[in-house]
């Protein structure tokens, strides 16, 4: 914790810091993409079955309207059915009157030779590109579980990487990653190949955005922690409005390209980044620390820094020798249950964010449940989600931050649990408690990420942000698979989503407050609170 005095010496909120997020926060508005990017990519259009009656008809005598009504059943509200066709056509169809006979009467069969896709709202997307509709609709729901499944497996992998070598290193190789794999994946050729490469990509963008998270908190003082990592989740929910935005790019594989290559370009701009001097200072890296602390004096305007620097670090080495030897143990993700304090609160900090990602992404992931113009809705999601995080801002400094969690968790459960009750025809209303609910989900998350960083020593953060990264991937991946139990009740999901956000909420209870704490450095501190 002596560290503080040292970073004060520097400046804690100064030039430095304020460009170190303006350098980086384009790489969490665009990472944030990437996690969105199926509904765009894998957004589902009017469809029915291919019929040469109807598409092959040259002469003109009979209208289209005429030709599908024949070879195509309607569905109970009386549109085209979209993955069944009359096995022969029924002329008869044609002399009812507007009258609609009985058509599990008539002979039909599923669509064997394809289906014909409405381009209207999107030229191309992977769903009519690998017909990805009725008997393989999973596969679509699959793609997004499978990216969130390279993010759970990314979390882990990166996180003790992290740890071992460094922030920067490892932001660095994720952000080249991303680029190379994201791009790929534009030119995929097959639809396996494809989910591969978003697999990839899943791996490395939730690693380079904790990592970056990191790296931003760990040079910034304890006052302004709060604040700063507030900045970050509303860079990430600008991100999902940019999505939004992207509304001229209808065909799948122009967006990949538009989100995938600008990490080249972050790539290289990332060279300038100052490696963090917390992790420096815990791995015994000291001439490396001294260069950094000196860089981030220079860049806030200190003078004649140097030989208090080298004064005050020798100071803190000796304050800090214990510590320090040992750091020196090798640490895996598992040190993060060898002692009680930690153990107890690692893993209720897991289940927390677990319980809030799922029905978060739940609604992120099937904007198409609430009106076919999901642009507009990625657009006021992504500002809803931005106001709510500013909002958590505020009661975070006010009410700490046990109870600003619990709170928000409380609210996106009522209001998953109350949207159950509302008919669908009543959209406005649906809409309304489906906003509230994303806006305090998103809230929940920032206070989560809050207490995780302030919490977690230094010398096994990367390790605890990657398994807390874990468990919210977990629920990422789930939120799509529990969307499939629609077909045995339509509100099971729901349920599970609302009920597990209520009991979660009453966990938040056993965590301590950590508001105007300074970080901890080292289990031994955990243990002490």
């Amino acid at each position: 914790m002596a560290f503080e005095e040292l970073l004060d010496k520097v400046g804690g909120l100064g030039k430095f810091q304020i460009l170190q997020m303006a350098v980086t926060f384009p790489f969490h508005m665009i990472a944030v993409c990437h996690s969105l990017l199926e509904n765009f990519t894998a957004a589902v259009p009017g469809h029915r079955c291919y019929n040469a009656t109807v598409s092959g008809n040259d002469t003109g005598i009979l209208s289209p309207d005429v030709l599908l009504r024949i070879s195509i059943p309607l569905d109970s509200n009386f549109k085209p059915e979209k993955c069944r066709c009359f096995l022969h056509p029924q002329w008869q169809l044609l002399h009812l009157n507007g009258t609609f006979p009985n058509m599990t009467d008539l002979d039909t069969e599923p669509c064997v030779d394809g289906w014909v896709f409405d381009h209207s709202l999107f030229s191309f997307t992977i769903v009519t590109e690998w017909d990805l509709v009725c008997d393989h609709q999973s596969q679509k729901s699959m793609v997004q579980s499978l990216f969130m499944a390279g993010m759970l497996v990314g979390s882990f992998i990166y996180g003790h990487l992290s740890d071992k070598f460094g922030r920067k290193l490892i932001l660095r190789c994720c952000l080249l990653q991303l680029a190379i794999s994201g791009t790929c994946a534009a030119f995929a050729p097959t639809f396996l190949i494809y989910c591969l490469l978003r697999f990839w990509s899943g791996c490395s963008a939730v690693a380079f955005v904790s990592n970056n998270s990191m790296l931003i908190v760990e040079w910034v003082r304890s006052q302004s922690k709060v604040m700063v990592i507030t900045l970050v989740s509303c860079a990430l929910s600008i991100g999902q409005v940019m999505l939004g935005g992207l509304f001229d790019f209808r065909e799948w594989r122009t967006l990949q390209l538009v989100v995938s290559v600008p990490f080249f370009a972050f790539f290289l701009s990332s060279r300038w980044l100052v490696e963090s001097a917390r992790w420096l200072i815990i791995t015994n890296k000291p001439d490396e620390d001294l260069k950094g602390l000196r860089t981030v004096a220079h860049r806030n305007g200190v003078k004649n820094a140097e030989t208090t620097l080298n004064v005050e670090l020798k100071g803190l080495r000796a304050t800090m020798q214990g510590q320090l030897e040992a750091a020196q143990t090798k640490t895996t993700v598992f040190h993060l249950f060898r002692t009680p304090n930690l153990r107890c609160y690692s893993t209720v900090l897991d289940i927390v964010i677990f319980a809030n990602t799922v029905p978060y992404f739940g609604i992120f992931m099937n904007l198409q449940l609430f009106g076919s113009n999901i642009f507009l809705f990625q657009v006021i999601f992504g500002a809803l989600t931005i106001s709510a995080r500013c909002l958590s801002l505020l009661v975070l400094n006010h009410t700490g931050r046990r109870l600003t969690q619990m709170l928000f968790m409380f609210l996106v459960g009522l209001s998953i649990l109350a949207n159950m009750f509302v008919p669908r025809e009543m959209q406005t209303l649906r809409l309304t408690l489906a906003s509230v609910g994303m806006g305090c989900v998103a809230a929940a998350v920032s206070s989560n990420s809050v207490h995780n960083s302030e919490f977690m020593p230094t010398l096994l953060r990367a390790k605890a942000s990657g398994l807390n990264m874990m468990a919210s991937r977990c629920g990422a991946a789930l939120a799509p698979l529990l969307m499939t139990l629609v077909v045995y009740l339509s509100t099971l999901s729901w349920i599970f989503y609302g009920v597990r956000l209520i009991l979660a909420g009453l966990l938040v209870l056993i965590l301590p407050e950590t508001r105007n704490i300074p970080l901890l450095d080292t289990v031994q501190d955990v243990e002490n609170k």
